[in-house]
């Protein structure tokens, strides 16, 4: 295990969803990304389910897999993506 290089490609944001945005299903294949909700609530979407998402609570998506988010109103989440360990 590369942990320079996993310290190097890790990937951190924070992002605001308000109910009119619209996140498309989309996928990192290479990425892991794990949502953690810091205010508000919504709701983590895979192909097949949906996972609550409020404070305090993560959200984890495996890489390959299609995802988005949604809320009936406002979450603010801190993403980080997290390169595949081979």
């Amino acid at each position: 295990m590369d942990l320079q290089n996993i310290k190097e490609n890790t990937v951190t944001n924070v992002y605001h969803i308000d109910s009119e945005r619209k996140v498309p299903l989309h996928k990192h294949d290479n990425h892991d990304e794990v949502f953690y909700c810091i205010k508000g609530s919504g709701f983590g979407i895979l192909e097949d389910k949906e996972i609550e998402l409020t404070v305090g609570k993560a959200f984890i998506v495996p890489a390959g897999v299609m995802h988005s988010m949604r809320t009936d109103d406002n979450i603010y989440v801190s993403s980080f993506l997290i390169p595949v360990v081979e």
